[in-house]
């Protein structure tokens, strides 16, 4: 394995995909059990394994990954401490996308926080597909998604398929709104016409997709040849420029691990050219997040 210090000795020439772009994997969580950074009390069963960015930079260095954009995980909930800390240690390789409590009033004057003083670039909401996520319709959710637009960081959703309407809804209102939408909005694979509602997305320029969790949705093994023809009807809808790949990491570990994750994209693809793939493991993440 190694070291830290390999690690960040290999990052400091990142691997190319071409002359002008290096691989940016825009979805992955870290954590770690330690009291500074106690677990939200809906945590009844947090992970038994860390979760840590120095583990993360291993394989980053492993796999030519040279940058990566750390979503905060569920199991802080509203508590972005440990993420921010991790942007403050490592602000060369991450950058982070916050959450704040979708149904607190003061959710918009926590956002603008944790942009201007933390340095977050964006915010994510889970809304459930259930009546418990129905706040995702409520008089809540304009000044948040107003205060993101003002700030100019994206909003990532994470939700289920019978959700886009809500967010159509949404993104007819804040039109300047980068949105992103997390995983396909894990639509399985064998539902396929449920799909449509994602696709009808596409009219949006600002809405973009993450084309990862192929391993989640999928019904047959690696490479998940039934998720690729999901991925494909993206690609034919919104295009390289908006579709960006994601490992999900550590969850990844426990399906197709971090390198397949990776190869999905990049090698077993067959529909996409190499331009294409500068866009999705590169440029479209760049689009949406700025590294310096």
């Amino acid at each position: 394995m190694l070291t830290r210090r390999q690690a960040l000795a290999t990052l400091a020439s990142p691997a190319m995909l071409n002359r002008n772009h290096s691989i940016i994997d825009p979805h992955v969580h870290v954590w770690k059990h330690d009291p500074r950074y106690p677990w939200a009390k809906e945590t009844t069963r947090p992970p038994e394994k860390d979760a840590t960015p120095e583990m993360l930079l291993e394989l980053m260095a492993a796999n030519g990954v040279a940058r990566t954009v750390l979503i905060q995980v569920i199991h802080y909930r509203w508590d972005n401490s440990y993420a921010a800390d991790v942007l403050r240690q490592y602000p060369k390789f991450f950058r982070g996308v916050a959450r704040v409590n979708p149904e607190s009033p003061a959710a918009p004057d926590d956002l603008s926080r944790l942009v201007e003083q933390q340095g977050f670039q964006g915010v994510r909401l889970s809304p459930a597909a259930d009546a418990s996520g129905d706040w995702i319709r409520g008089p809540l959710m304009p000044p948040l998604w107003k205060r993101c637009q003002d700030l100019r960081v994206p909003m990532t959703i994470l939700t289920a398929i019978s959700r886009m309407p809500d967010i159509s809804a949404l993104a007819d209102k804040f039109p300047d709104l980068t949105i992103v939408i997390d995983h396909m909005a894990d639509c399985p694979a064998d539902r396929p016409d449920e799909l449509k509602k994602l696709l009808a997305l596409a009219r949006y320029p600002h809405i973009f997709v993450k084309v990862s969790h192929t391993w989640s949705i999928s019904k047959e093994p690696y490479p998940y040849r039934d998720a690729q023809e999901q991925v494909h009807r993206l690609y034919k809808a919104f295009g390289p420029q908006r579709l960006m790949w994601g490992t999900d990491w550590p969850l990844v570990e426990a399906h197709c691990g971090y390198a397949k994750a990776l190869a999905m994209v990049r090698d077993e693809m067959k529909f996409l050219n190499e331009e294409d793939k500068t866009w999705m493991l590169s440029r479209t993440v760049e689009r949406v997040w700025k590294f310096k």
